[in-house]
Formats: C-alpha cells, sequence, structure tokens
C-alpha cells in the first residue's frame, strides 16, 4: 500500500499563500522586486571582486562565495514561486521538487560552513596579523572554501534519498517551496527514523558551524579587549562587525522558523519567516558586507574612474 502512495504521487501542489488569493499579484511584484536586486546586487558584488585587483584577498575570496550562494539559492526557490504566483495550478513535478530541495538544502548548509570559514579569516586577521599571509595561503582559502560544499551537498543528498523514499499520501505541500519538514508532514509511512536522520543532519550543521563561530567570536573579543588604545579597538572591531552582523540575521531567521511549535496557527508565521531567509537575506548580504566597506567603496570608485576613462 505505502509503495502503491508513493508511485501514485507525480507531482505536488505548492499551496503556501495559496490562501490569499487577493496577495498573488501584490505578492508577484515584491518576489520580482527581490529576486532581481538580489541577483544585481551579489552579481554585482562579484564582478567588482574579480576586476579590482585590491580585493583579491581571503575576506572576499569567501565574500564572493557567499554572494554566488545567495543568488544561486535565491534562483532555486524565487523563479518557481514567481511562476506559481501567476498560476491557478501551483505545481511542481516530483522530480522537479527534489531537485528543488536538494539544491536548496545544499546551499543553505554550505553558507552555514562558509560563515564559519569567513568568521576563522577574521580571527587570524584580527589575533595574528602578522601571520594573516602566511596562515590564509591561497591552498588554506581553498580548502575553507571548498569544504562547505563538500559537506552541505552530501548533507542534502541524504536528506533527499531518505524522503524521497517515503511513502506520500497526500500531494498539497503547505510552503511556496519543496522544504524538508513540509514534505516530511505528507508522509503516510513510519517516518520516525527518516526525520532523526533529518534532526541528526540539520543539529550538526547548525551547531557545529554556530559552535565554530561562536569559539572565534570569543577569541576575537578577548584579544580586542587587550588592544590598549579606543581607536584599535575600533578599527578591530570594524573589520569583523559586517560578519557579525550577517551571521546574527542568517542564524536568527533560520532558528525563528524551524524551532517553531509545530501546529496550524504558526503555519502563515513560519512562512513569513522562510521569506526571510530564503528570499531577502540574500538580497540584503550584498548592502550588509559592502555599504560601510572602505574598501568595496573605494573599488567602486576605482572602476567607476576607469570606466569614464574609457
Amino acid at each position: 500500500m505505502a509503495g502503491n502512495n508513493l508511485t501514485e504521487v507525480t507531482l505536488f501542489i505548492l499551496s503556501g499563500f495559496a490562501n490569499h488569493p487577493e496577495l498573488q499579484i501584490s505578492l508577484f511584484f515584491v518576489f520580482l522586486f527581490i529576486y532581481v536586486f538580489t541577483v544585481l546586487g551579489n552579481l554585482g558584488l562579484i564582478m567588482l571582486i574579480r576586476i579590482d585587483a585590491q580585493l583579491h584577498t581571503p575576506m572576499y575570496f569567501f565574500l564572493s562565495n557567499l554572494a554566488f550562494i545567495d543568488v544561486a539559492y535565491s534562483s532555486t526557490i524565487s523563479p518557481k514561486a514567481l511562476v506559481n504566483f501567476q498560476s491557478e495550478q501551483k505545481s511542481i513535478s516530483f522530480v522537479g521538487c527534489f531537485v528543488q530541495m536538494y539544491f536548496f538544502v545544499g546551499l543553505v548548509c554550505s553558507e552555514c560552513f562558509l560563515l564559519g570559514s569567513m568568521a576563522y579569516d577574521r580571527y587570524v586577521a584580527i589575533c595574528n596579523p602578522l601571520l594573516y599571509a602566511v596562515v590564509m595561503s591561497p591552498k588554506v582559502c581553498n580548502w575553507l572554501g571548498a569544504l562547505p560544499y563538500a559537506i552541505g551537498f552530501t548533507n542534502s543528498l541524504v536528506s533527499v534519498c531518505v524522503i524521497s523514499s517515503l511513502a506520500f499520501c497526500d500531494s498539497s505541500i503547505n510552503h511556496f517551496f519543496c522544504d524538508t519538514t513540509a514534505l516530511l508532514a505528507l508522509s503516510c509511512s513510519e517516518a520516525f527514523r527518516t526525520e532523526l536522520v533529518i534532526f541528526v543532519l540539520a543539529g550538526f550543521t547548525l551547531l557545529s558551524s554556530l559552535l565554530i563561530i561562536l569559539i572565534t567570536y570569543l577569541a576575537i573579543i578577548s584579544s580586542i579587549l587587550r588592544i590598549q588604545s579606543a581607536a584599535g579597538k575600533k578599527k578591530a572591531f570594524s573589520t569583523c562587525a559586517s560578519h557579525l552582523v550577517g551571521v546574527t540575521v542568517f542564524y536568527g531567521s533560520l532558528i525563528f522558523t524551524y524551532l517553531q511549535p509545530d501546529n496550524t496557527s504558526s503555519l502563515t508565521q513560519t512562512q513569513v519567516a522562510s521569506v526571510f531567509y530564503t528570499v531577502v537575506i540574500p538580497m540584503l548580504n550584498p548592502m550588509i558586507y559592502s555599504l560601510r566597506n572602505r574598501d568595496v567603496k573605494g573599488a567602486l570608485l576605482r572602476v567607476s574612474h576607469r570606466g569614464r576613462l574609457l
């Protein structure tokens, strides 16, 4: 019976926000504006880092990877959401749903560990400035850049394999994209082991990456407090302030979304929180990391000056 249920589900209906038909057009334009801004902002930041030689440093290497991840997982969610806002069916194929989940989970997990790599980079820059160029060599940077993707997509592959093997007795996903928790809620087979696997993977990703960040920032704060001059403290803090804001916003929205009580009254609240970390944060990151960044502002001036000369 379970096998029959599994084979009968050939597509899913993404019914998130469908109970508000009067908002579909407004949501379409809001998502479209945010998505276009996200793509332009993050791709612009990547191009600026590649063009300007003074930004060819470990810090901006990691920042360009973060911008790439933001564009990628926003592109995994937003285009399909935009289509569904203009469609009555709001459907996604069985395979398409799990492909979307694979890339989304893989990229979000990658971002968690990439933020850990960025925290370590700031730790070396502040606590061991004289050895920074030696410690953060190109080889080390490549490893710290590649490991988040390897861990993230391994995590994602396991998640997709265990969830796709379940039997589904309903095809209506109460979300605007194929999220793990929303798919687990549709299962009509025994899902305890699958839920346990997902819980362990999610716990490992969140706790281990957050632990890395917390340990590095404790060391950073300890180092900053030992600096005698107020100007020195301010300069040291400014080098990691944007990263700290980005970490707080990203992890805060993840924790708020996935630690909500599992009841019907919180479904709309959870979807709104999901919009924040899936759609809004990728748009905000270029501003968080560049608005008060003198290096980025300087690079923009140099590139624009070169453009005028040409």
